[in-house]
């Protein structure tokens, strides 16, 4: 099932509010107990686009909608996220 873009936007909202001490992904599990989240470190995919960055990472989106998984920037086929870390490590 895709995301809603209230969905997505409450997601960016979130992550907009982690500090530099704070867990994107804790947050975001804690707030969207379902949402399947994933995170690496952004030099592993610096060739993408993100969705939306924040200082201390960028949100990608996922269309997990066929068997294998791959980035997207629409976000009508967003079905989960993907943080990108930078600085801290994955």
């Amino acid at each position: 099932m895709t995301l809603s873009p209230d969905q997505i936007q409450d997601i960016a909202t979130v992550l907009q509010g982690c500090g530099p001490a704070d867990s994107p992904l804790d947050a975001l599990r804690r707030r969207f107990p379902g949402l399947k989240t994933s995170r690496c470190d952004a030099a592993d995919i610096d060739m993408e686009t993100p969705f939306r960055s924040f200082p201390q990472f960028d949100l990608h989106l996922i269309d997990g909608r066929d068997h294998c998984w791959r980035l997207t920037e629409d976000p009508q086929h967003a079905t989960s996220v993907l943080i990108a870390m930078r600085g801290r490590g994955a």
